[in-house]
Parts: C-alpha cells; sequence; structure tokens
C-alpha cells in the first residue's frame, strides 16, 4: 500500500488483524491493544468529534503525556481532516491558552486531572468548546473518553473509510508549535503528504521484523516522536506506551524492546550512570580495561559486526552486556534524534559495542532530512540525505533543504514563513557540510554561533558536547558573544557533586553554598582547563560561573524538548554574567 496521507497509517494498521498494536501499563502487567480494538476505538471517537460539528480543518489540540488514547486522538483528528495540536504535557496553562488561542482549537483532550485543571484555570481566555478527559475522572467540565472510545464499531464502517480516504496529501494535517527559543513559539503547518513522504522512506534500510516491540516514552507532542510512532506502527512494530519518564527503567526491563529510539539527553544520562557505578575499585579498572578492549574494536562495531577476541568477550559479559541490560537488555537498534549527540558521546557507545544511528532534522522538515542506516553509517555525521529530500550548503555554511517533506509556513505568520525560504529552499538555520561520500555532518546552530568582540567565531555546541561528558556536570553553556573571551555556565549534576564533596569532608547547607565552595570551584576549573587542552588558543574559556539550579523548561532555561535556551539562560543569570567579565582581568583575557 503506497504511503500518501496519515490515514493510509491507521488503515493499514487495522487491516492486518493483529492482537497487539499497543500495549498499555496495568497492573500486574502491559495489557495488549489488537487491531480490532484501536479500529474501534478511533472510530467511537470521530463519532463524537462529528456530532460537536468538528469539520475539515477544525483545530484538535492534545495536551497529554504518553499513552494509547494520544495516538487514538490524533488518528481520529485526522480521520476527518481535522488538524491536530499537540501540546506539551509540561507547558504552563498561560503557555498553552497561547497556543490554543493561535490555533484556534474548538476541542483539548487532556489526559489527566491535574491537565484538566491546567484547562480550567484559563477556561475564560481560550476558544474551546469541548474537553475530553483520558482518565475516569468525575467531573462536570469535562466529557469522559472512555465510554466514547467502547462505543465504536465491531465491524468496519464504510463511511468512516471513505472519508478517511477523501483526505488529500495537500491537505493540513497538524500544527506543531516550535519550542520557542526565542520569544512566543510558532506554529508548523505540516500536511498529510509532508509527513507520509518522510514516513514512507525515514526507516528504509533499518530491517525491521514484524511484530517487534518499541517504547513510545520520547514525547509525542515532539515531532521527532509521533513520526518514529507513525513510522513503527506502519511497519509493524508495537508500541508500548511509557507516560512517566521516571519509570522508563522498569518499564525497558519489563518490555525488553529490540528498538531503542532516544534523544541525546537520555544516551547522555544511561553513560553518567555507568560511569558512577563504576566510579569506585575494583569496578573502574575493569571499566578502563573494557573501554580499551572497546576502541580497539571500535571500527568492527561501526562496520555492524560483533567481534570476536577473547578480550571483547569477556569486556562484554563484564561490562557492555550491563549496559544494554539497562536498556532492556534485547535492543540491538539504536537511534537517536531531535538534537546534536556529539562525537565523543557516539564513541563512547560504540566503545561499548552500541553502534548509534543518528539522524537530524527539524520541525519543519516532518522531521528528518538525513540518517545513518546500518548499511551506510559515517561516526561524526548525521547520515546521508534521504532519497525523496535534497540538501545543498549555502555560501555562509547554512544547510539547506527541500523536498516533500518541507513544511507549507508558519500559522498566521506569512512574514515568517517568507523569511524562512530563500529561491524555494528551506533555511535550516543549522550550519554544516556534506563530505565526498554524501554524509552530511552539523557544526552548529546558525544562530547560537558566538563572536566574540576579537571577530573570532566560535561553535559552542561541540564544546558543551564534550563538557557534558564528565559526569560532574549537568550542562555547560558557552558564553562569550560580542565579549573580550569566552567562559562557561555550568550547572553541576549535583548528585555527583554532592557525593564528591561528602566524600571530600566538605560541609554544605545548600547547593547555593556548595557552589560557592573555593574547592568546588576548584575542581570545576580543572574540568574545564582539561577540556580546553583541545581547544583553539581564540576557543579556550577562559572563566567558569558555577550555578545552583538545575536547568529545567519551567524556570525558561529549557525547552520542553530539552533543548538549551541560551536567551533564557542569559536572562535569568545576567547579573551574575555580567559580574564575571566585569571582574575577569580583560587586558590578560583578551586575544
Amino acid at each position: 500500500m503506497s504511503l500518501e496521507t496519515l490515514n493510509d497509517i491507521l488503515l493499514a494498521v487495522c487491516s492486518r488483524s493483529r492482537d497487539r498494536v499497543m500495549m498499555q501499563r496495568k497492573a500486574p502487567g502491559w495489557l495488549p491493544i489488537s487491531s480490532s480494538e484501536l479500529y474501534r476505538n478511533v472510530v467511537g471517537l470521530v463519532r463524537v468529534l462529528d456530532s460537536w460539528g468538528i469539520r475539515k480543518s477544525d483545530r484538535v489540540a492534545i495536551l497529554s503525556e504518553n499513552r494509547p488514547e494520544w495516538t487514538m486522538t490524533d488518528f481520529a483528528t485526522l480521520s476527518l481532516g481535522a488538524v491536530t495540536v499537540p501540546i506539551y504535557s509540561t507547558q504552563t496553562a498561560e503557555q498553552t491558552a497561547f497556543i490554543l488561542n493561535d490555533s484556534g482549537a474548538r476541542v483539548i483532550a487532556v489526559s489527566t486531572q491535574a491537565q484538566l485543571e491546567k484547562i480550567m484555570a484559563v477556561r475564560q481566555q481560550i476558544p474551546v468548546e469541548h474537553v475530553l478527559v483520558m482518565d475516569a475522572i468525575d467531573t462536570a467540565h469535562a466529557v469522559q473518553m472512555q465510554p466514547l472510545l467502547l462505543n465504536g464499531p465491531t465491524r468496519p464502517d464504510v463511511d468512516f473509510e471513505n472519508r478517511a480516504r477523501a483526505i488529500l496529501p495537500d491537505d493540513l494535517a497538524t500544527i506543531i508549535y516550535t519550542s520557542g527559543t526565542t520569544g512566543n513559539p510558532k506554529g508548523a503547518m505540516l500536511t498529510h503528504g509532508n509527513m507520509a513522504s518522510n514516513i514512507s522512506c525515514s526507516l528504509d534500510g533499518f530491517g525491521l521484523a514484524d511484530d517487534e516491540v518499541s517504547i513510545s516514552f520520547l514525547p509525542l507532542s515532539h515531532v521527532t516522536a509521533r513520526h518514529v510512532d507513525f513510522a513503527l506502527l506502519y511497519r509493524g512494530v508495537a508500541l508500548a506506551y511509557c507516560p512517566d519518564m521516571s519509570k522508563l527503567e522498569e518499564v525497558l526491563a519489563e518490555v525488553q524492546p529490540v528498538i531503542f529510539v532516544g534523544v541525546p539527553r537520555v544516551y547522555e544520562k544511561i553513560r553518567r550512570q555507568v560511569i558512577v557505578k563504576t566510579a569506585d575499585f575494583p569496578k573502574s579498572a575493569i571499566y578502563r580495561w573494557a573501554l580499551s578492549v572497546g576502541r580497539a574494536h571500535r571500527d568492527e562495531t561501526l562496520a555492524g559486526t560483533s567481534p570476536g577476541s577473547l578480550a571483547w568477550s569477556l569486556a562484554d559479559r563484564l561490562l557492555y552486556s550491563k549496559v544494554r541490560a539497562g536498556m532492556g537488555g534485547k535492543a540491538d537498534l539504536f537511534i537517536s534524534g531531535g538534537a546534536p549527540l556529539g562525537r565523543e558521546l557516539a564513541e563512547w557507545y560504540a566503545d561499548i559495542g552500541i553502534r548509534i544511528h543518528e539522524g537530524y532534522g527539524l520541525t519543519e522538515t516532518s522531521p528528518v532530512i538525513a540518517v545513518n542506516t546500518p548499511r551506510a553509517h559515517k561516526l561524526g555525521t548525521v547520515g546521508k540525505p534521504l532519497p525523496n529530500v535534497e540538501v545543498r550548503i549555502a555560501d555562509d555554511g547554512e544547510v539547506l533543504v527541500r523536498g516533500p517533506s518541507i513544511f507549507k509556513g508558519y500559522w498566521n505568520r506569512p512574514q515568517e514563513t517568507q523569511e524562512a525560504f530563500v529561491d524555494g529552499w528551506f533555511k535550516t538555520g543549522d550550519i554544516g557540510n556534506l563530505d565526498a561520500e554524501g554524509y552530511l555532518s552539523i557544526t552548529d546552530r546558525k544562530k547560537d554561533l558566538i563572536k566574540t568582540s576579537g571577530g573570532k567565531f566560535i561553535a559552542p555546541q561541540p564544546i558543551e558536547s564534550s563538557l557534558k561528558l564528565n559526569p560532574l556536570i549537568g550542562t555547560a553553556v558557552v558564553l562569550g558573544d560580542r565579549r573580550k573571551f569566552p567562559a562557561v555556565l555550568i550547572s553541576p549534576h549535583f548528585p555527583v557533586l554532592e557525593d564528591w564533596a561528602r566524600a571530600n569532608q566538605i560541609v554544605f547547607a545548600s547547593r547555593q553554598a556548595l557552589v560557592a565552595n573555593p574547592r568546588v570551584q576548584e575542581l570545576y576549573q580543572r574540568v574545564v582547563e582539561e577540556s580546553n587542552k583541545s581547544l583553539a588558543r581564540f576557543e579556550k574559556l577562559k572563566r567558569v560561573l558555577l550555578v545552583s539550579e538545575e536547568f529545567s523548561a519551567s524556570a525558561g532555561t529549557l525547552t520542553h524538548s530539552m533543548k538549551v535556551r541560551r536567551r533564557g539562560i542569559e536572562d535569568r543569570y545576567r547579573a551574575l554574567i555580567d559580574e564575571m567579565y566585569d571582574k575577569a582581568e580583560t587586558p590578560s583575557d583578551a586575544h
């Protein structure tokens, strides 16, 4: 079946007569959802949306953690030709109200009591006419979703299927609001054809077997997770939903997925846990030895072959297999997207026998532009562009793309839509290059490039990625735009720092007191000095500013997709940053 619209995915999945297309965690285990139950539930929702007058192009918002009802609501909306507007479950009531007002959503589906209360707090300020709630909540403020799902048909509904098939590739499918690293978020308009064209080829070459299982834990409000879930469902992979990221380790152990799809922050966290768990002797010696063995066999791992030496087999038993066990134990396909993975992190995983297939894309590109596959894999790149996407590098190094998966523009923002293109090519805002073999590499975000007052350009992401490999560092942000020299602001990884402080008899009453301690300051200075050894002279970080907070979306220092909000961080810590630069002995620091 050719894939032209997102409705084709639903109809393909429901035509297969499967006992398990989705899985939901219910005590004492996992509840499978069959293809016929999915069909019944979606059509049940379609009927109530239709009765509320929801028609083609109307907007339906979803405010929920990952769960089967998220995808069911999405499919029901798309089947009617209506437009899905995803909202991060971590967004505030005010941020939610902005998206609902900007999109003009008529219906919103929420997951829990907490999300319902968020909507009720702004009820008078939003255009929403109907609220659906997924949990069984006794409330007069919303309609319960569960009974509606069960009211769907047990036999094929010809009218429903004809209506779903009548939706065209050029019809608008979704408005996805970008994270808003600067100012209010913008709604990227993606058509059925945009997403379908991308899904049809993004996982080619991955050799997915039928009826495998993957865990849906990356927020479905993010285009990467939604795209992956659509693509996996289409290829016969069952989705096990994990609504609570804090339960991911348990879910991995229970489900044991064959495919692991994560963002760099997830891979960073796993690596950090391994380093912490192997910090004491003799584990530390085994860890270092196993890494050296893996490094010697890195090329074989990256080529997709399993090293056969006795040393590798022993290292696998002592270390590598234990890391894989923490990721479920059965995964043999690892994919990373959503943000730059960083070469050093990819190398560390390769040295423990895990080849991560890094991809690259944006919300506006539906999202995949390029991806490493088992057949075409090159460390340090984001792979080769998809066959139906053209990529070229502008004179200033910006990556430009065009093809059927490129979005139609920003919702109600014609000026910004016009500015996003040049001669029909979409401007990604990323700096990169294509090598002789056709592999794409991304250096940094164009707007993130730091230009010192001396005129030197510094790409912060590679430096930050390298620093984050140290278990003492939670997040690092390079500073120095229009300043005389570069510096770094660090939010420590407090569990590791606090353990270090206790082991070194450092008494502290608060995190603020901890980061102000001279010995702690000296510790981080040494970490940065070690990192400086691999940097050019003009890139070397001359000052270290420690802060006592962990970055978060609620504080405005991270986006809801967990990317650093540079402007938010600089605004929040402006006084400390200015004070640091004012105190610096600038004559000796300037270059």
